[in-house]
């Protein structure tokens, strides 16, 4: 078995925008290490739109709203840099939706190194969590979530997800500190 570890979303415009995100980076900082050592793929996702407004879904407000966020999503600014130690053997992969799958070549990575299992962090729980959790799935990964390795804006979405939708699904809830016992 082969894993990877991802983390989505992570990046310096939205940890310093949107509070909630401090709760995940410290049991994910804890956990890199870990991760590494134990021989994970780690795979950092960050979310950009480029600043001409090309890759905007016609009429989508909320992409609208986070391209008029300017800096904080805007392709090669500060704001999407990863706000987490990145490694030289790391995967840095860039996204323009809410999943780390859509249109990116992040499943190409995956299949390229063997990957069959996939564990999930990064924000928001109820967006991009769910929605690479749900495409990893449809795509034949086995899926594990790390319920204080991801966080939502709205704390009763959270629960509700790692609580109830996702072992639904069948996929795997544990916290970072319990995932990788026994290697990777």
């Amino acid at each position: 078995m082969t894993t990877a570890l991802i983390i989505g979303d992570l990046q310096r415009g939205i940890t310093g925008n949107y509070p909630f995100t401090g709760t995940v980076l410290p049991p994910i900082k804890s956990l890199l290490p870990r991760a590494r050592a134990a021989g994970a793929l780690v795979v950092f996702v960050h979310f950009a739109l480029r600043g001409n407004g090309a890759d905007l879904p016609p009429g989508n407000a909320l992409f609208e709203s986070f391209h008029g966020a300017g800096d904080t999503f805007h392709e090669g600014s500060a704001g999407t840099e990863i706000d987490l130690p990145v490694a030289e053997e790391d995967v840095v992969v860039l996204k323009r939706r809410a999943g780390a799958f859509a249109g990116t070549d992040l499943d190409l990575v995956l299949r390229a190194r063997g990957v069959d299992t996939v564990a999930i962090a990064g924000v928001a729980t109820s967006a991009m969590v769910a929605a690479t959790a749900y495409d990893a799935a449809d795509r034949g990964y086995h899926v594990t979530v790390l319920r204080d390795g991801c966080a939502d804006g709205d704390p009763e979405m959270h629960g509700f997800f790692v609580d109830k939708v996702f072992p639904s699904r069948g996929f795997e809830v544990v916290p970072c500190a319990e995932w990788l016992v026994g290697g990777a």
